[in-house]
């Protein structure tokens, strides 16, 4: 399979993961029933597509194979929280907690299903 057909299906594959995570998040969670449904699947699927390309083509030739998913993933948590914050305008410690559950599920459901 060639790479950018690979990165397409994980783009589309996070974000089914992620945006039903913050779903989740935001409705069971925080009990949240105000915030629009399509304000939060719109920003879900911002947080990716600013955050994955990011991952698979400038990422890995500047670093390490053994560090890329510490250094990744981190950058990743740090950049989705606060587009949270910002878009969803959530405090902070709320936005850091739905980016952490979005994509510790993401990146276990990854190996699985990719």
């Amino acid at each position: 399979m060639l790479y950018v057909t690979h990165f397409i299906l994980a783009l589309v594959t996070t974000w089914v993961i992620e945006i039903s995570i913050l779903i989740v998040v935001f409705r069971f969670v925080f009990h949240d029933r105000n915030l629009p449904t399509g304000k939060i699947i719109f920003t879900g699927a911002l947080c990716t597509a600013l955050t994955l390309p990011y991952l698979w083509f400038v990422l890995p030739p500047y670093t390490d194979p053994v560090y890329y998913p510490l250094i990744g993933e981190s950058f990743v948590v740090i950049v989705e929280a606060v587009i949270l914050n910002r878009v969803l305008d959530i405090r902070m410690k709320q936005a850091v907690m739905c980016s952490l559950a979005m994509n510790s599920a993401s990146y276990v459901l990854g190996f699985y299903l990719l």
